[in-house]
């Protein structure tokens, strides 16, 4: 049914326009500029997919663990896309290889820890 979702606003915070361009940066130096685009060109793409369905994310399990359930992630593999619905807006608050240690990454980006 065309038209009846509403579109959110997506908006990155400083951080993560920082990590997107950490993830560039990386593959540029160690694979290829070519495939750095093309990583860049699926991440935008799937911050701007939240957009349309930003309640289809699932929660992160390292906040569940912690009973936040105010983030939802969704991603491109290996990379995981953190968000917070805020009204008419969903804001991007960290993209990250999903290999690292993700629950210091989001205690410290999140919950200032």
């Amino acid at each position: 049914m065309p038209g009846t979702s509403a579109k959110f606003d997506v908006l990155l915070t400083a951080g993560a326009e920082q990590d997107l361009e950490a993830i560039h940066d990386y593959i540029s130096e160690f694979d290829c500029v070519a495939n750095a685009n093309h990583v860049l060109d699926q991440l935008m793409a799937v911050a701007e997919s939240v957009a349309h369905f930003p309640e289809r994310g699932s929660y992160p399990k390292e906040l569940v663990a912690l009973g936040i359930k105010e983030y939802r992630q969704t991603s491109f593999k290996p990379y995981r896309v953190i968000y917070r619905v805020a009204g008419s807006q969903v804001i991007i608050y960290l993209i990250a290889d999903g290999r690292r240690d993700m629950q210091s990454l989001l205690a410290r980006r999140l919950l200032g820890a």
